[in-house]
């Protein structure tokens, strides 16, 4: 077993789990979405990029460039959240809620797209 796909692999998935844990919930209500996790999955994000800038493989670009896309929509949805609202400890209005949680399922679907790359590309490795 390689350490290094391991540990690559479990933040791959984090990241994917944490933008999904985010999204659950009713679009518009502030009750649903936790700032909290809505920040840890864009640290955890990061980390997973970094962690993809060392493969020079054709799916290792397609893995990076996915999860720069999912970065930089979990940037935005934070800065919306932040900006917006004077702080991302006061309450949020449904329709700005709603604009935060779409730019997260938009990162959700490109998190899910980098996940999709790891497993066909793990399937497809021989031994």
């Amino acid at each position: 077993m390689n350490l290094e796909r391991v540990v690559f692999g479990f933040f791959i998935i984090l990241a994917l789990a944490l933008n999904l844990g985010f999204v659950a919930g009713g679009i518009d209500n502030p009750q649903h979405h936790d700032p909290w996790v809505l920040f840890a999955a864009l640290i955890v994000g990061l980390i997973s990029s970094g962690l993809k800038l060392g493969d020079r493989s054709q799916l290792g670009a397609l893995v990076l460039a996915a999860s720069l896309v999912a970065n930089l929509l979990l940037m935005i949805a934070v800065s919306v959240w932040a900006i917006s609202e004077g702080g991302m400890e006061q309450t949020i209005s449904p329709e700005l809620m709603a604009s935060v949680v779409s730019l997260a399922y938009g990162a959700l679907a490109a998190n899910i797209v980098s996940v999709a790359v790891l497993v066909s590309d793990t399937l497809m490795s021989r031994r």
